[in-house]
């Protein structure tokens, strides 16, 4: 008996011991203390408890983890269906391997840039170990300590502001005189006005309602299609039980459909802009009430949000990433942040404690705004990045795919698959974004000409793949001809932005002197023409899209802002001002009208940084103009 008792005390000593498997452990996560466990098994890995707790570490079991990735990844790559095949399944699978695609799928280990060390001439520099054989100190890792090159480092050196920090705008003063840091710009604004009375209610005939929810399913659900047919058909009741007597219903669904209709007011206001006629008054009139009534929508909505904060629900983090999307609407780029943070965490928590029913529709909805967030999230981090991140980016990795339970959000099978086509291509190019960014300009690197190129090479490759996997209802080409449809008109504007950071390392060699300009050879100009040429595009392509105009307004304009200081700073040079085509000299006009007419249509709150921003597009432009002029005195008069 009592060597059965010492066996039975035992049994529960090792039981609580190894409750949570090596994986879950090292995750935090809950486990369920199954051999294989749930979350293993769903993640295809190896389950193992207690085995040498005390050898490995949670760097070395990060690495692990890693590791089998990659290689599954690679065995994937291997099997992937040409994406010349015009199956949408194939589409899917070729745009998910590009989602996927491990930074150790290049044949170049590590960032091209390397400290100050590696740029000493009597060093002798060693090449990398081999990536099957590296331990986990010899791993490349981003800013943030992370093994996975999808996260946007903070405090990157790609932003607007500096580019703007570069010395050779010091014989420019203008620019940054009166210049006012975008968070100090966006800390001082007046918090947003709330309706002091509930008088006002947006009251709609069907046939209105009808219209808003039919605009917000072509352009915010297709964009991030996170809201169900189900779902919008709840709304749709919902609204119609929308009166002035019954307007203290105080619950998720309530704020939801509040938030649904102001995003489907919004989207109206938008439509059709990309079109590019000038509005007549009337018009302008008619999209002034539109953005009113979502106002109204909205601030109805608030009033209910803290419902939305208080539960814990996929339906709740809905409205939090709906309200994100209303604030990046009405420019305010902190409070966007603020909630896409809120959003976030839900989706952490939610995703983390994973329901029995892993193929539910409720976890289709988690992942998809999962993945909503991180592209938001990534878009604020690449103009402000200081902004604390959320926490889901390190582990976007192990979150599926959207489409891998069937979600639907649109009446047509068509449009369905379109939209998710369209959020693949999303999120794939903002991966790709994150990877370049982390590569190639995270802090406290520096330049070594010896490493970038063959990086960029492959970051091109990738792009190049990108792009070719996309469907035929958003494919384009690389010029200012006209695209089939505006989702693959927006499309080219990101990868022209992609282009343009990836090819970007050469014009800073080229500024930096450490090559002589005028001795450049044909690679280094060659690559700062690729630069320049997909900066100038990526301006000359703009147009009132409706996803631009809705959701990146702010972030657009600083985009913007930055690729024609990037101009200004390569016109100074002889050699790449010869590369640079007139059609320069259009560029500013064409960017300020743009703008400054979305300003219009958005009200009477314009946003101080985007005011800046086309100041800054402003200054930027007559000193490219005075420039080129120089520059053609000087050729005429032989001294070029």
């Amino acid at each position: 008996m009592a060597a059965a008792a010492a066996a039975a005390s035992l049994t529960r000593k090792r039981l609580r011991t190894s409750h949570a498997c090596d994986v879950c452990r090292s995750r935090k996560i809950r486990c369920d203390g199954l051999s294989p466990c749930t979350s293993c098994s769903v993640a295809r890995i190896d389950c193992t408890y207690g085995s040498e707790a005390n050898s490995r570490g949670k760097t070395d079991l990060i690495l692990e983890g890693v590791l089998r990735v990659e290689k599954m990844l690679q065995q994937m790559g291997a099997n992937i269906v040409s994406p010349t095949t015009p199956q949408s399944l194939d589409r899917r699978q070729s745009l998910q391997s590009i989602i996927t695609l491990p930074p150790g799928t290049s044949n170049v280990a590590g960032s091209p840039f390397a400290d100050s060390r590696a740029h000493q001439p009597d060093q002798q520099q060693q090449s990398p170990p081999s990536e099957s054989h590296r331990t986990p100190s010899e791993y490349p890792k981003n800013g943030n300590g992370s093994l996975e090159n999808a996260v946007l480092d903070s405090m990157h050196t790609s932003t607007t502001e500096s580019v703007l920090q570069w010395p050779h705008f010091d014989v420019f003063p203008t620019l940054r005189h009166g210049y006012t840091p975008i968070f100090e710009l966006e800390q001082s604004r007046s918090p947003l006005q709330m309706k002091s009375t509930s008088l006002l209610y947006p009251l709609v005939s069907d046939q209105e309602m009808d219209a808003i929810l039919d605009a917000f399913q072509s352009h915010v659900n297709f964009w991030y299609p996170t809201l169900s047919r189900q779902q919008v058909d709840k709304v749709r009741l919902a609204v119609k039980c929308f009166t002035p007597g019954v307007a203290d219903d105080y619950t998720v669904q309530s704020c939801l459909a509040h938030l649904t209709m102001a995003l489907g007011c919004a989207s109206q206001t938008v439509t059709g802009l990309g079109l590019g006629a000038d509005l007549s008054a009337a018009q302008l009139k008619i999209r002034t009430q539109q953005r009113q009534m979502g106002d109204l929508y909205f601030d109805h909505a608030l009033k209910r949000l803290h419902v939305a904060h208080m539960e814990i629900a996929s339906q709740a983090a809905q409205c939090l990433f709906f309200t994100a999307l209303y604030f990046a609407f009405l420019r305010r780029p902190l409070q966007a942040w603020e909630y896409i943070n809120a959003a976030s965490a839900k989706c952490l928590l939610l995703l983390s404690y994973r329901p029995v029913d892993e193929a539910s529709e409720e976890q289709e909805r988690m992942r998809r705004i999962f993945w909503s967030c991180y592209i938001l999230e990534s878009d604020y981090l690449a103009e402000l990045s200081a902004l604390p991140p959320s926490g889901i980016a390190p582990i976007e990795s192990s979150i599926p795919l959207p489409g891998v339970i069937p979600y639907p959000t649109h009446t047509t099978a068509l449009q369905e698959e379109h939209s998710s086509l369209y959020f693949l291509a999303c999120i794939s190019m903002r991966r790709l974004l994150n990877r370049v960014h982390n590569l190639l300009y995270a802090r406290n690197a520096t330049l070594d000409w010896r490493r970038f190129p063959p990086v960029i090479a492959e970051l091109d490759h990738q792009l190049d793949e990108w792009r070719e996997v996309l469907p035929s209802a958003f494919g384009f080409t690389v010029d200012t001809a006209d695209v089939q449809t505006e989702a693959g008109a927006f499309l080219r504007q990101r990868y022209l932005t992609c282009r343009s950071v990836i090819y970007r390392p050469y014009l800073m060699w080229m500024l930096s002197g450490s090559s002589a300009a005028e001795n450049s050879s044909a690679r280094e100009v060659e690559g700062c023409r690729l630069c320049l040429d997909a900066c100038l595009l990526h301006i000359l392509n703009l147009r009132g899209f409706a996803h631009t105009v809705l959701v990146d307004t702010w972030i657009c304009s600083l985009s913007m802002a930055g690729a024609m200081l990037v101009l200004l700073a390569a016109s100074r040079i002889p050699s790449l001002r010869k590369v640079m085509p007139h059609s320069l000299l259009t560029a500013g006009a064409h960017l300020s009208k743009l703008l400054k007419s979305w300003q219009l249509i958005m009200g009477n709150s314009e946003s101080p940084s985007v005011n800046q921003a086309v100041r800054v597009i402003g200054e930027a432009d007559g000193f490219i103009k005075q420039v080129f002029a120089a520059g053609d005195m000087l050729a005429l008069s032989g001294g070029e």
